[in-house]
């Protein structure tokens, strides 16, 4: 197996984590809030953006994906215990600027995936007539 493609799958979700991080930290200043505002979301697009541009260009090889896969199987329950610290009841008490937050995100999310994934958005049910 080429190791070369599994270090460099690893050395790009490393470097996407970084730079997420560091989005998120400078976007928390901006804000002026003392915490990390969605430095492993940035990470996660910055990654997802990547991909898509080298698979594009063909670079990506088998031995990338790799790299990028188990990393990608081990991160997923990493963000679930790290969902699971946060302070939600803390956040609710904060008030309804929290609340609607969340809810914008959620939405945003959902109204994102047909742009993203380039499919366009389901008219409706379409049976057989």
């Amino acid at each position: 197996m080429n190791m070369n493609g599994v270090i460099h799958g690893t050395a790009l979700l490393a470097s996407s984590m970084m730079l997420g991080r560091c989005l998120g930290a400078l976007l928390a200043q901006v804000l002026g809030i003392d915490a990390d505002m969605g430095g492993v979301g940035f990470a996660m697009v910055i990654l997802m953006l990547a991909m898509t541009v080298m698979r594009r260009s063909a670079l990506v090889t088998p031995a990338f994906e790799t790299g990028i896969g188990y990393w990608a199987a081990v991160y997923i329950p990493i963000v679930v215990a790290m969902a699971a610290t946060q302070n939600v009841v803390g956040a609710v008490r904060g008030g309804p600027v929290a609340i609607a937050a969340g809810g914008l995100a959620v939405a945003a999310g959902f109204a994102a995936v047909p742009l993203l994934s380039g499919r366009p958005t389901p008219r409706g049910i379409q049976g057989d007539d």
